[in-house]
């Protein structure tokens, strides 16, 4: 198995000549004139040749649906969770990126948690996870028979880390957000919270841990522009730390570096 960081969230999981991506993010103008990555988005390896997409929610830094339709082969399959339902479901923003998928003529379909489909060899399954805002959110189980994967999106910590584990068997590697960023400025979001809305390092360690995980690989960091979007300080080394108290092996890859399992 082959797996690609893509930068942000994404990431591109090779096995037996077949390829899925998960959050494949190209563009972040959708976000905001204000914000910007400190690393680069990489493009998946086989545009127009990609087997299939799994969404974790319907944000815009985790469902572009242009880079999607450029990265799917004719009526590949878009596995996504339900429209947004929390504080974004006032705004235009869920609306925006549901008319996205279908302008690009996508196929999306809504899968309900711990549900399961085939893509090749691929069994993918959406198990729970928590947004920060409220909005409906699934992490994705990829389990190709001998190796398992996790891929946590951007959620908060919560309680169904042992239920995964349980149902799903223990995991190769977990891919998980670890930049624990405090909103203060989001649109329809009053009194602002003052508490991370995605796992800090340290809680994603634990996540790993938690799901019995072998290996762990921080995403969804590099973006800071407080006091809008305020990145947990030092995060990269703080998640390596609490991963070695563990016995976890920290991977820290680059967009566009790959590994083999």
């Amino acid at each position: 198995m082959r797996i690609r960081r893509l930068g942000w969230a994404g990431i591109e999981v090779e096995y037996d000549d077949r390829v899925i991506v998960v959050d494949l993010l190209e563009n972040d103008a959708p976000l905001s004139p204000d914000l910007a990555f400190e690393f680069p988005l990489t493009p998946p390896t086989r545009l127009g040749r990609t087997d299939g997409a799994l969404v974790s929610h319907l944000h815009a830094d985790h469902t572009d649906a242009a880079a999607l339709q450029r990265a799917l082969r004719p009526n590949a399959p878009v596995y996504r969770p339900e429209s947004e339902k929390g504080p974004f479901g006032d705004e235009a923003h869920p609306a925006a990126v549901e008319a996205e998928l279908r302008k690009h003529g996508l196929h999306a379909e809504t899968v309900a948690e711990w549900d399961s489909r085939t893509v090749g060899p691929f069994q993918v399954t959406a198990v729970p996870a928590i947004d920060g805002l409220g909005d409906p959110q699934v992490s994705w189980v990829i389990d190709t028979g001998d190796l398992r994967i996790f891929h946590g999106g951007d959620t908060m910590f919560h309680g169904f880390w042992w239920s995964i584990a349980r149902r799903l068997g223990p995991i190769d590697v977990a891919f998980l957000p670890i930049n624990g960023p405090t909103l203060e400025e989001v649109p329809n979001i009053e009194p602002p919270s003052p508490l991370p809305a995605v796992l800090t390092p340290e809680q994603a360690a634990i996540a790993a841990h938690l799901l019995g995980a072998k290996r762990a690989v921080p995403i969804h960091y590099g973006l800071d522009k407080p006091p809008l979007y305020a990145q947990a300080p030092d995060a990269v080394n703080r998640f390596r730390r609490q991963a070695a108290e563990l016995g976890l092996e920290a991977i820290v890859l680059e967009p566009g570096e790959d590994l083999y399992l």
